[in-house]
């Protein structure tokens, strides 16, 4: 006899399935409208399919697709690294103390109005164009997102939640792993995922501007040359290297700090 658990199980399997296809036949639909679209411009601005995979694979075979990528990557964990830790500490502090919140809420403000641009320039002018003064670009442009969802979240935090901590005599540090934590886990998904697509954007800027390796880098190199398959393959490269990452590290972490709502 099939339960009720077997029953929800096989229509999630099935929901999975269907939900895949239609996005492979999505992908397979946009690939060949860019291949028809390319043969109807008939330019070589605006290449095909095949010569942009033909890039792709020169470059890798060539280990520069690799290596570049791979030196975008390390300064995009170093700087989403910087920038959760700091970011979660402000936004934590302003959501659970009131008066700081109201001071310093102009402050957040202009910095998530501060144009990136401007805090890359900057920090160039005044650190040089070292590995340093890329990564903190790249922080300071991400630190007040992560700060504004993390301070919705402590805003949020349950009162008798907390009341039960200090009748239970938990302690600092047990009410903060057991009881803080918990409820800001989904706050922290929210930032880490968000965050990702904004931090790869903008370490690109970094390297286009004061690097001398990378996918920024290399896509500024190609645009001199007016390169465009190249420029395209980097591209496409990159979103297919930052998806597999949602996919496999983003998306099962959310779905595990969610669990405890169920």
């Amino acid at each position: 006899m099939t339960t009720l658990t077997e029953i929800d199980l096989n229509r999630s399997n099935n929901s999975q399935v269907k939900r895949t296809l239609w996005s492979f036949a999505s992908f397979f639909a946009l690939i060949l409208f860019w291949q028809v679209l390319a043969l109807l411009v008939n330019s070589r601005y605006f290449p095909g399919v095949p010569q942009v995979w033909a890039a792709l694979v020169d470059e890798f075979w060539a280990g520069e697709l690799t290596y570049h990528i791979g030196i975008t990557l390390m300064r995009v964990a170093f700087a989403f690294v910087v920038a959760m830790a700091i970011g979660s500490a402000i936004g934590i502090f302003l959501g659970r103390v009131k008066t700081a919140d109201r001071f310093f809420d102009s402050w957040l403000i202009f910095f998530l109005n501060l144009p990136a641009l401007v805090t890359i320039i900057l920090c160039y002018v005044w650190m040089g164009l070292t590995e340093v003064a890329a990564v903190i670009a790249v922080a300071v442009n991400k630190i007040p997102n992560v700060a504004v969802t993390l301070r919705e979240g402590a805003r949020s935090l349950s009162p008798d939640y907390m009341e039960m901590a200090k009748v239970y005599k938990l302690g600092r540090w047990k009410t903060l792993r057991h009881v803080t934590l918990p409820q800001l886990a989904p706050f922290f998904a929210t930032a880490a995922r968000t965050g990702l697509s904004l931090v790869w954007k903008i370490v690109l800027v970094v390297e286009l501007i004061g690097r001398s390796d990378g996918v920024g880098q290399k896509l500024h190199t190609a645009f001199q040359l007016f390169d465009v398959p190249t420029i395209l393959a980097y591209a496409i490269a990159f979103i297919l290297v930052v998806q597999l990452i949602e996919m496999l590290i983003l998306q099962p972490l959310e779905k595990r700090v969610n669990r405890w709502r169920r």
